[in-house]
């Protein structure tokens, strides 16, 4: 299964998409779509799955993701209510010629870093944030003018992550969708035993094959990228519920204890009780400080 193709709805006025998606329009599985995409969370937590990263989204982070590069955005928990300022425009969306001048290289270096995925992490995040929520509501010329404003300020942050390793370019298209294919099912069945027998059956590959394959196509072995997945929902448990930790290391997909926290300190670099206790006093500061 191939990620869904999505298309987005233009109003005859407007040449670009900026509103609001809350729940239940918020929730759209494993999908791709020829757009860039920035998107600012405004309600909600969970995880999020962009090429081949794993990790968290929470509310106040803004994303930048390139074209036809394949995402979801899961709730954690199904009865929570999430949404998020969307942003999605064509990258000749002001005219062909207008990435080919000089004042535009900066913003076309930008484009391609965000094949890849970006999360804003520094200084200008809270200004960022600001003019995205603008953007859905001005109109005219300012329309344009405040987007420009946003993807400057992405140039200019020099604290920003780069999340997938995944170069969609390099793929074709067969090998490409057998890749969306494999994701998909692994997002999908995380919390379920995978073996490499099985994931290689999905593939239709054999087991060296798909391993070597899959290492090739995302820079990290299987079994890594599903221990990603199943720390990263495992944080989100430890963070949103007071479950036991046992009961948490089961639910995440792991099947013993041992090689929980084995994985967890390998990824977080810090046991999960630790992170819990972290995270708690965090909360406690936070609403002391209020």
């Amino acid at each position: 299964m191939k990620p869904l193709v999505q298309k987005l709805p233009l109003n005859s006025d407007t040449s670009f998409v900026a509103r609001t998606y809350r729940t239940p329009n918020f929730e759209v599985p494993w999908h791709q779509h020829i757009e860039y995409e920035l998107i600012l969370f405004t309600e909600g937590r969970g995880m999020c799955f962009i090429g081949n990263y794993v990790g968290e989204f929470a509310e106040g982070d803004v994303f930048f993701l390139g074209s036809n590069l394949p995402h979801t955005f899961q709730k954690q928990v199904k009865d929570q209510v999430a949404s998020a300022v969307v942003v999605q425009f064509r990258d000749d969306f002001w005219g062909a010629d207008f990435l080919n001048i000089p004042e535009s290289m900066g913003l076309k270096e930008l484009f391609a870093l965000s094949m890849n995925g970006i999360k804003m992490e520094g200084s200008n995040k809270a200004k960022l944030a600001s003019l995205i929520r603008e953007l859905e509501n001005v109109e005219g010329f300012s329309r344009l003018s405040t987007l420009c404003r946003c993807l400057e300020l992405i140039i200019r942050e020099d604290v920003k992550t780069i999340l997938s390793t995944r170069q969609m370019s390099f793929l074709n298209k067969k090998y490409q969708q057998r890749l969306d294919q494999i994701f998909h099912y692994t997002i999908t069945h995380f919390q379920e035993p995978i073996t490499l027998v099985q994931i290689a059956a999905i593939a239709n590959m054999s087991v060296t094959a798909f391993c070597s394959y899959f290492k090739k196509s995302s820079k990290k072995s299987y079994v890594e990228f599903l221990n990603e997945i199943r720390v990263g929902y495992a944080c989100k448990l430890l963070q949103d519920t007071d479950q036991p930790i046992i009961n948490i290391c089961f639910e995440s997909g792991f099947n013993t204890p041992v090689n929980f926290n084995k994985q967890f300190f390998k990824i977080k670099k810090t046991t999960p009780s630790q992170f819990r206790n972290q995270f708690n006093k965090g909360v406690a500061e936070a609403n002391k400080s209020r």
